[in-house]
């Protein structure tokens, strides 16, 4: 008896894993499968949000939806907040093509036992974009910025049940023109936790957020520019004693688009041109995928793709990169870097972030 007690219970990471696996591989082959999206580029409101956080993020494909080692917990579930185990500072910078800049600087802390909250800015930019008018002679040199101030709080209200909210603040910049414009959002998140070394994730993503534009200085109009709202379902299985972990997501998106037609003068009934304006849905389906392994102690090696299932393979984003813990007299570090492959672009992202325990 006392036998087969210990070949069941041996048996069981071995079924856990062998599930994991099978559930990774549906994932992939169904995404990759399906029909494309209609929009196989992320051209919605505040896609610059979700490129990613930081380089640990990125390197694992963003699939961190329910990682137990999530550093920025407020871009990919609040619920994972309460994790923090001390203070820490984190700065990410990553560069990019086409005279792109994303950085990003967040601070996180434990409240009590079972709470944590998580809070910072995220920026994004573009630089030296040639002006012309309407003859195509230079004008002067334009620039962009958008931003997004988050604060995430979670709790772990039950033993294996966490969850948590975040609210954001987001500024678009774009011409002089044309109104700086902002909106506030909100995420909800909850995690579960089944069993030692498995956590399954929900998030909902972007609720209530919108742009209101006033075009009416550069010839254009009112219009309202609503961000995608996503559900993401996500989920981690760590292996070989914590050594390994594997992580899975899938996104279902949602976009509201406006689509503008003109109804050509009637006269005398109509004296003038008329714009009808309608609106419709896009539903977009994604996947993510990454895979972190502990070298050494103070060393990580990692894997992902983002993107899987946009437009088969010409839209995903494989990843890769390590991390890499250090301490430097009495002051703590780890130093992350990652190398992101670009959907339609021919040059490596590279992202490098630091971690500074206070």
């Amino acid at each position: 008896m006392l036998r087969a007690t210990k070949s069941a219970r041996s048996s069981a990471p071995r079924a856990w894993s062998a599930a994991w696996i099978g559930a990774i591989m549906g994932l992939l082959i169904g995404l990759l499968t399906s029909p494309p999206p209609l929009v196989a580029q992320d051209t919605a409101a505040g896609a610059f949000a979700r490129i990613g956080a930081d380089a640990q993020g990125m390197a694992l494909g963003n699939a961190l939806g329910a990682s137990p080692e999530a550093d920025i917990a407020a871009l990919y579930n609040p619920a994972l907040a309460h994790q923090a185990s001390g203070q820490y500072l984190s700065l990410s910078a990553a560069l990019m093509s086409f005279d792109r800049e994303l950085q990003l600087a967040a601070f996180n802390t434990p409240l009590g036992p079972t709470a944590g909250i998580s809070a910072g800015v995220l920026r994004a930019g573009v630089s030296d974009i040639d002006g012309r008018d309407p003859s195509g002679n230079p004008t002067e040199t334009l620039s962009t910025n958008e931003y997004a101030l988050f604060l995430a709080f979670g709790n772990q209200f039950f033993d294996r049940v966490a969850a948590g909210a975040t609210l954001k603040f987001y500024i678009a910049d774009l011409v002089d023109e044309v109104s700086t414009v902002q909106s506030l959002g909100v995420d909800l998140g909850l995690t579960y936790t089944p069993r030692d070394g498995t956590m399954l994730g929900l998030t909902v993503n972007d609720l209530l957020a919108a742009y209101e534009w006033e075009t009416g200085g550069v010839g254009g109009r009112s219009a309202t520019d609503a961000f995608p709202v996503r559900l993401r379902i996500s989920g981690s299985q760590q292996l070989l004693g914590g050594d390994l972990m594997l992580l899975a997501e899938y996104e279902a998106r949602f976009s509201e688009r406006e689509q503008r037609r003109r109804i050509p003068r009637d006269p005398p009934v109509q004296p003038v041109d008329q714009i009808a304006t309608s609106s419709f849905r896009i539903n977009e389906s994604l996947g993510r995928v990454g895979v972190r392994y502990r070298l050494l102690d103070v060393l990580d090696v990692r894997g992902g793709a983002d993107r899987l299932g946009a437009n088969g393979f010409e839209g995903w984003k494989p990843s890769a990169g390590f991390g890499l813990r250090q301490s430097v007299g009495t002051l703590n570090l780890r130093i992350d870097y990652a190398a992101v492959v670009e959907p339609y672009v021919t040059d490596l992202m590279n992202v490098l972030s630091i971690r500074i325990y206070l």
